[in-house]
């Protein structure tokens, strides 16, 4: 029936992905979930990447495994490199599939208050406990992974957070399925229904009670939701 290529999010991996993986392989199609270079298994990136560098990351495991034309699945960061593979690569799509994916990056004023907060959190430094509410201002107020890298990966992440993709959306030309969660609180909803309306004939189906992980929060109904459309 064809193979489906997975790529995960950032700071997740591969087995995150094995509930859905088994679903889609009992659905007949053939599905590899590779950790992305730096996750995983893999060992951190020796130097900062950009999301070009993934893309071509994924043309060459393709070529390596063979899948020359393939279902291309992103998730969140991974919705970032599938869509900008689809750009470079479209010939080697059957479909995409962007699972909540983070291509919105335009500013608006609740990220420059954000940027705001954390440049005055930074003159607590020298406090004891400064790295644990750092944290948590990250973690539960930004909502970001930037306190849990280090070194390349770091430098990795800072440059994947500056790249808006909302100005290339309509160039999407390949069959494109849009996937995401109701309850979505890193990428919203709001995301989704402004790709649809620039992707031609681009499908948009929304999960209800779903956040921004699907395949651990519901993988049932995302498993159904992809084959539906497959």
């Amino acid at each position: 029936m064809g193979e489906i290529l997975i790529l995960h999010g950032w700071g997740s991996c591969a087995k995150n992905w094995q509930r859905v993986k088994d679903g889609l392989e009992n659905g007949g199609y053939r599905v590899f979930v590779p950790d992305l270079p730096g996750f995983g298994d893999n060992p951190p990136l020796e130097k900062a990447w950009l999301v070009d560098d993934y893309v071509e990351w994924v043309k060459d495991y393709g070529e390596k495994n063979n899948i020359s034309q393939f279902f291309l699945l992103g998730h969140s960061f991974g919705g970032n490199i599938a869509f900008k593979f689809a750009l470079k690569y479209p010939e080697r799509i059957e479909k995409l599939v962007l699972v909540d994916p983070a291509l919105i990056r335009v500013k608006n004023a609740k990220r420059e208050i954000m940027a705001k907060m954390a440049k005055i959190l930074k003159l607590f430094a020298f406090l004891p406990f400064y790295c644990s509410v750092r944290k948590i201002f990250y973690r539960f107020i930004v909502r970001s992974d930037y306190p849990d890298t280090e070194g390349s990966m770091r430098e990795t992440y800072l440059r994947v957070v500056k790249e808006d993709f909302s100005g290339l959306v309509s160039d999407i030309s390949v069959p494109t399925l849009l996937i995401w969660g109701e309850r979505d609180k890193i990428t919203p909803l709001k995301d989704g229904y402004f790709i649809k309306e620039r992707i031609a004939r681009a499908v948009l189906e929304v999960l209800p009670g779903v956040g921004h992980s699907s395949q651990s929060e519901n993988p049932e109904l995302l498993i159904e939701t992809i084959l539906k459309h497959l």
